[in-house]
Parts: C-alpha cells; structure tokens; sequence
C-alpha cells in the first residue's frame, strides 16, 4: 500500500526522526530571522492601535481609489479603500492623529467627490489611548492564558510536555506576526482576536499528540522503545486525527477569507480569516515537527533515559569489541598465525598435514606431545 493509502487508515510506519533534526533546523532559524524582521520594519498597525480618524462617504459606482485620493489632500498619506456593500459604493479614508485638526476640509472634500452634502459624510475619531489599552488587555490574556496552560499540562500529562505545547504556541505566534511583518498586512482589533483564537487550536494539535505519548509511555510501548522512537510511533497513530482535524478548520476558515475579501468586503472578516489562515497551518506544522522532537530531547535528558543510553553504549561497544576479537582469532587459526605449532586449517575444516597420501579421508589428529 502507497504511504498516502497508510495514513488514511492510520496505519502509516514514518520514521520522524531525520525529518524532526531538519525541522528544528528550519524553525530556529525562521523564528530568529522571523524576530529581526519584527525588530528592523515592524508591523502595520491599524488606526485602532495608533490613533487617528475614519471619514466615509456613499459615491457612485463610477468613482475610484485614484479618483479619492487625489481629490482628498488634505488627508495627507491617507489609506483610502473602496467598500462595496449591497446597495452602494463606500469611500473610506482612515489617516493618523495629524489629521485630525483637518478634520472639516477632508469632510469637505469627500463631499465634493461624491456629490453630495457634508451631512452624508461620517467621521469617527480614535485615540491612541485606546489602542494602548487593547495592546495592554491582549498581553494580559496572554500571559494569563501560558500560566493557565502551563498548570494545566504540567498537572494532566508532565512537565515536560508543558514546557513542549508553549515553545510551539510561542513559535506559531512568532511565524504569524513574521508573515504580517513581511508582507505589510495591517494588524487590527480582528487579528489580535485571531491570534488569541490560534493559541487554543495549536494546543490542541499538540495535546493529542503527547496524550498518545503518555498513553504509549505507561504501556508496554515505554519498556521497550527509546524516546525517540516511542514520540515517532505515537505520531503515526494520531497523524491522520491531527490531518482531519486541521482540514475540517481550515476549510471554514478559507470560506471566510474569500467571503471577507472578495464578496462582502469586511475588512474585519478578512483580517480574522487572514490570521487564522497562517495560524492554522502553523500549528499544524508545529505540533508535529516542533512540539514533538522537543519532547524527545527533554525526555532524553532525563537521569534515567541517561543511564540507560549510557548502558546501551557500553553494550554494543562490547558486543562490537568481542565480534571483532572472534573475528581475529578466527582468521589466525585459518591463517596459521596463532600461538604455538598449531597447523593451518583448510577452508573444510581439515588439517593438510593429516589428510593421506592417497587421497583417503583425514585420520584423526592425536592429541598430546607429539614425539
């Protein structure tokens, strides 16, 4: 059977553990270049986050992006969108504060642009204050949430596993503002609730994952197979739930994206969807090739898991001595090299010297001095 055939019926045999040193290869250094990126361009905030207004205003169909921003100038570098809703064409432009005091000449201009009264224009104004507070607010879920979880794994299944399911959520929340960052998608309200919603999901992944390890562990499994092997056969009997599980998430998840972006032009649904989107498959990935091998080198270090590699050493080293020392003595015996006046041994087991001169079969060699 083909291996695609193998993990639909959960009977798939990978051997993870060369895939798992290139993985952790892979992830260490997105997560680092994924930091420096942060760190040298940042992230596009939303006007939530920094501050400033919103100005909207009903146009007709005919009416561009280009058409509004060069008519609305005194919004400076303004982000105008297009929205287009069931009934009517919108006009939206969100700049910072430094827009704020121009305020009635945007409104004016707006209303040029589409015709109609400055009453049909609406502004809506944001503080940076607000933005500071919502900043605050996530990373205190945040931190909540890790010390929650932490607890909770560390209680339910071990320590180890704990300290495994956080470095993989903080590597999915890593990748996700590293792709944000690298792209220039804008950061929203939305996302934030998007990237709290990821956390849930990529620990799921990875809580099916070590439950089979611990359930593999106080089995028979745990006698016999090292730590490696035990995480890579416990990973082929939950790798098609975590496949399942991951398709029948993102399927909904992509409906929102194209719905968001393409049809009803929320922009809120979009960055949702967007978030969730990177999330999904970064927790996929991380569950299996991050949360995994790092179980197998806490496990590893263990006192016990020590000693016992320790003790599987020494005993192939002493198997490997005592072949090899078989080997020789084998060797000088067919060779005639050994100690003493020992004759050579033919390839059939034979002494020559013994064997008659008419060709008869061999005549016992005698033991004792020989006269």
């Amino acid at each position: 059977m083909s291996l695609v055939g193998d993990i639909l019926s959960g009977r798939s045999k990978i051997d993870f553990r060369p895939k798992w040193r290139i993985s952790m290869a892979v992830s260490g250094f997105l997560v680092v270049a994924w930091i420096v990126l942060l760190l040298v361009r940042g992230l596009n905030l939303s006007i939530d986050f920094e501050g400033g207004g919103i100005w909207e205003v009903p146009v007709s169909d005919d009416v561009t992006v280009a058409d509004a921003r060069e008519a609305v100038s005194a919004a400076g570098d303004a982000r105008i969108t297009l929205l287009s809703t069931s009934n009517q064409a919108v006009i939206q432009v969100q700049s910072g504060t430094a827009a704020l005091d121009r305020s009635d000449e945007i409104i004016g201009q707006l209303a040029e642009l589409a015709g109609t009264s400055r009453d049909e224009v609406s502004v809506s104004q944001i503080g940076p204050t607000w933005g500071d507070q919502i900043t605050s607010k996530a990373i205190r879920a945040l931190v909540f949430f890790f010390i929650a979880v932490a607890l909770y794994l560390a209680w339910r299944l071990e320590w180890r596993m704990a300290i495994g399911a956080l470095v993989a959520v903080v590597h999915d929340l890593v990748l996700v503002a590293g792709v944000y960052a690298l792209f220039g998608f804008e950061v929203s309200p939305a996302t934030i609730i998007a990237l709290l919603t990821i956390l849930g999901y990529s620990l799921y992944d990875t809580v099916v994952v070590y439950d089979k390890v611990l359930e593999n562990d106080r089995g028979l499994l745990g006698e016999r197979l090292e730590p490696a092997e035990l995480v890579s056969v416990s990973m082929n009997q939950v790798l098609m739930r975590s496949i399942n599980t991951t398709i029948t998430t993102v399927l909904p998840v992509v409906s929102m994206l194209i719905i968001g972006s393409f049809l009803l032009g929320g922009a809120g649904l979009r960055d949702f969807a967007l978030a969730l989107f990177i999330g999904l498959l970064s927790g996929t990935y991380s569950s299996i090739f991050v949360a995994a091998p790092l179980l197998v080198i806490l496990k590893e270090r263990q006192p016990d898991q020590r000693r016992a590699a320790q003790i599987e050493a020494r005993r192939r080293e002493r198997a490997e001595r005592a072949a090899k020392g078989a080997d020789t003595e084998v060797d000088e015996v067919l060779n005639g090299s050994g100690d003493g006046d020992e004759a050579p041994i033919s390839p059939d087991g034979y002494d020559p010297r013994l064997i008659t001169p008419g060709g008869g079969p061999p005549r016992p060699r005698k033991k004792g001095r020989r006269r």
